[in-house]
């Protein structure tokens, strides 16, 4: 019994929407119904980024940032979600001298407890201040960018660069049929489960599938959502200083 001996199965955008009408009981018909459905992909992969840390939108961010002098405030590529761990490096590039310090994620309350926020020294902490699509503006066409503050402030020019780990937005479903979806094969499943859900609750005569239709999809992104996590042995050390 011969296998194809082929790994590339990646169902395009018409592929998967298809397949979620047809397990919603449905079938698709008109333009307009594609429409609907690449509208309601883009919701669910939108839930997804709430669920927690989907680990293929985890990267280390390609363009380090330049720290000046006297400057605290620096923007944050538009598609970061989040900032996972944040370091600064000295003397990029000098074998015998570069080297990476970890900073210190701190809340807006904290920094703002800081009694010289001038102050100036290798920088210790950092705090992320996020923002969202709500933030465009359509006048201008700009949006306003996510920012990382730093304490102290950097006291020295081209010495200081930032690298970043990031939680990066997934790309949208797009408007092309032949798209592929920005997610990893072992998610497609509970793609077009969550999909067939999303798309069953818009048709009133796909009622009776919702619920069915929304515990298969819970199921599959568990059994996903496991699967996608770091395999890796952990330590934990106590702190038993004053004992």
């Amino acid at each position: 019994m011969a296998t194809s001996g082929t790994y590339a199965f990646n169902p395009d955008l018409s592929e998967i929407i298809e397949e979620a009408y047809e397990r919603a009981g449905l079938e698709l018909r008109s333009g307009y119904d594609l429409r609907t459905a690449r509208r309601s992909l883009n919701y669910l992969l939108l839930e997804w980024q709430n669920r927690g840390i989907n680990l293929w939108t985890v990267e280390l961010f390609a363009t380090p940032i330049q720290l000046t002098k006297g400057t605290a405030t620096y923007d944050i590529d538009i598609d970061t979600i989040s900032i996972l761990d944040l370091m600064l490096r000295t003397d990029d590039a000098v074998t015998d001298k570069q080297t990476d310090f970890h900073l210190s994620r701190i809340s807006e309350p904290t920094y703002s407890n800081i009694p010289n926020k001038l102050s100036q020294g290798q920088p210790l902490q950092y705090m992320y201040s996020r923002v969202g699509i709500k933030d465009h503006n359509p006048s201008t066409g700009a949006d306003k960018l996510s920012t990382i503050t730093l304490w102290p402030v950097p006291d020295r020019d081209s010495t200081y660069k930032i690298y970043y780990y990031r939680i990066r937005r997934m790309a949208d479903a797009g408007s092309s049929a032949s798209n592929t979806v920005d997610v990893p094969d072992r998610f497609i499943p509970c793609l077009v489960a969550g999909l067939a859900y999303y798309v069953a609750m818009k048709h009133p005569e796909a009622a009776a599938r919702v619920q069915l239709l929304k515990a298969a999809y819970e199921e599959l992104f568990d059994q996903a959502a496991e699967e996608d996590r770091v395999k890796t042995s952990a330590r934990f050390v106590p702190n038993v200083m004053g004992y």
